[in-house]
């Protein structure tokens, strides 16, 4: 390994996950059962993938861990918070992702991972009605027993670094609100003034995890930490911010396949895509308020990658809609369906039809891992705020709107970014150009 100026992965890795449903079940099993050897962890790019470094004689093929510092699987300790006061394996059987087999060898460890008291509030999920949740008078009140549960955790299972990460469900639509967002101050105060309507009960999460110096993922499309409050936060603190909403199964296929329409420069008429999903992010979605979060996200990924202000002939008047149905019977087996239609040479029309059966926690789980590992790298190698080389993980990643900067939703692109920013953080150069 190169000189690199990042901090050791030295002790223990705190891994707290709002929500204990079926993604973040699937993750903490699926690490708990990798490191005794039971399970490969499929999809992670921090285990499985190899980085170029160097040119020329030089160059090597490595993975993530022989570049930079990684934390090790065995370093990982869970806690979590829900609404429901079941623990890890109880959780885990309940949601039906994995097979009873598959979870019996990990199950006292899931026992010991019980839920603390959620800050919930109700008007922001109405399909959920756990009653394992604070008693808070005001939002300030939700921060405060929030930054004690983190402080609590940190102690009791002797933690070196704490990651936070939102695996629990979509809220409803928040609109930033820049008499409220736009400065810490501001939401501190509408924090303490109980500003319900501006303060959701994840911008709780967010905050209280950076003040105790933790990185933050925001899993979910929720309006959290993509606000300039939350960054001036994020900038005090130095701490890593990373969202919006995991890329696990039709808007990777969506980043991943738009661009072979752009590069082979063919047209697109309209874009339609649906999903029937039967869990209990399904039964949250299945509220209008809650699918409106989720639909401004997965909309978002067309809109950078086909510009019509670059090709407004082939670009500029494309249909394009999202859906979401609630079907119980499928539970976590999503069906993600796209009809694309096209026009090729001299206008004659085409049409694409892609059906993923897929399994969304199947899909999450290792972008839990990846973005909880690469996060605490990024703390260790003083980077923060915004960290836009996560990307790759994410549906609508973050970006500073305010000075009109443009999200990247390319996959190639955002993959050269996390590969740029690997290699920077060894002591490489970071020497692929994203075109």
């Amino acid at each position: 390994m190169r000189q690199t100026s990042v901090k050791p992965a030295v002790g223990r890795l705190g891994i707290m996950v709002v929500g204990n449903g079926a993604v973040a079940t699937t993750f903490m099993t699926g690490v708990l059962m990798a490191r005794k050897g039971l399970a490969r962890p499929v999809g992670s790019m921090t285990q499985y993938d190899k980085i170029r470094v160097g040119r020329g004689e030089g160059m090597r093929r490595l993975r993530y861990s022989e570049i930079v510092p990684m934390a090790r699987l065995d370093d990982i300790v869970f806690g979590t918070w829900d609404v429901y006061p079941q623990n890890a394996f109880q959780s885990a059987m309940y949601a039906g992702v994995l097979k009873e087999k598959d979870i019996l060898p990990v199950r006292d460890e899931l026992e010991r991972i019980v839920p603390m008291r959620a800050a919930f509030d109700r008007n922001y999920a109405r399909r959920l009605d756990g009653d394992n949740v604070k008693e808070c008078a005001t939002r300030w009140d939700m921060v405060s027993a929030l930054r004690e549960d983190i402080r609590a955790f940190r102690e009791s299972n002797g933690c070196s670094r704490i990651v936070v990460l939102w695996a629990a469900s979509t809220e409803i639509y928040v609109p930033v609100n820049m008499e409220v967002h736009d400065t810490l101050a501001h939401l501190e105060q509408a924090m303490r003034d109980n500003d319900v309507s501006n303060i959701a009960p994840s911008m709780c999460y967010a905050y209280a995890a950076m003040a105790e110096g933790a990185p933050f993922i925001m899993g979910a499309p929720n309006t959290t930490v993509d606000i300039p409050a939350m960054w001036e936060l994020a900038e005090r603190m130095r701490v890593p911010i990373a969202g919006k909403d995991f890329k696990t199964g039709q808007t990777l296929v969506k980043s991943g396949f738009s661009p072979i329409i752009s590069t082979r420069c063919l047209g697109l008429n309209g874009w339609f895509s649906t999903n029937i999903l039967g869990n209990r992010d399904g039964l949250v979605l299945d509220e209008p308020d809650n699918f409106r979060t989720k639909e401004v996200s997965k909309l978002s990924t067309l809109e950078t990658i086909l510009k019509p202000e670059e090709q407004p002939e082939l670009y500029a008047d494309y249909y394009h809609k999202v859906r979401i149905n609630y079907y119980p019977p499928r539970n976590d087996n999503k069906e993600g369906w796209d009809n694309i239609d096209i026009f090729g040479w001299m206008g004659y029309p085409m049409q694409i039809k892609i059906n993923f059966l897929c399994r969304d926690s199947i899909l999450a789980a290792p972008l839990c891992l990846d973005l909880c590992l690469l996060s605490d790298l990024a703390a260790r190698a003083g980077r923060y705020g915004i960290q836009r080389f996560l990307s790759f993980y994410l549906k609508s990643p973050m970006h500073d709107y305010t000075q009109g900067e443009e999200a990247v939703n390319h996959l190639y692109q955002q993959y050269t970014m996390l590969k740029n920013a690997i290699r920077e953080m060894g002591g490489y150069d970071a020497d692929e150009e994203m075109d």
